[in-house]
């Protein structure tokens, strides 16, 4: 999640956030939260249609599901720790519909490879009938005394 974006659903100035995280810095390791580009940040414009005008003077940072956790005992107010909350239990809702999809996939995929070989049977099968329904019919002989 952006730090603007955490900032407005903590009710703080988003100064006062990187302020806050920046003053922790020792908590946040690189896999918990990251300064983005400006090469990401213009995508990132460009995809949710940001004004390209006006606004930060910093690139914004982004937080993982372990910075947002966090931020909870770098942010103390009431406010802090209720959003805090509901943010790890959406990524916790995220995470199950992600393994729920992954297993979903995975059905399919044994399936298609079930039923690819179950073809492929079926395919020599019809080959030997043809066969079979096109091959020379057999010369009668006479039996002659």
């Amino acid at each position: 999640m952006l730090s603007s974006t955490l900032a407005d659903l903590y009710g703080v100035e988003h100064r006062a956030l990187i302020q806050a995280v920046q003053r922790n810095r020792d908590r946040f390791p690189d896999d918990f939260m990251f300064q983005l580009s400006k090469d990401e940040f213009r995508l990132l414009k460009s995809h949710f249609v940001i004004s390209s005008w006006g606004g930060i003077r910093k690139m914004p940072y982004a937080f993982t599901e372990q910075g947002v956790a966090m931020l909870s005992s770098v942010l103390k107010s009431k406010r802090a720790i209720q959003v805090n909350i509901q943010i790890i239990r959406t990524f916790t809702k995220l995470r199950a519909l992600f393994s729920t999809h992954k297993e979903i996939l995975k059905k399919l995929e044994d399936l298609e490879r079930k039923y690819e070989s179950h073809d492929k049977h079926i395919i020599t099968i019809f080959a030997a009938i043809r066969q079979l329904v096109a091959s020379p019919k057999t010369k009668k002989y006479k039996v002659g005394f």
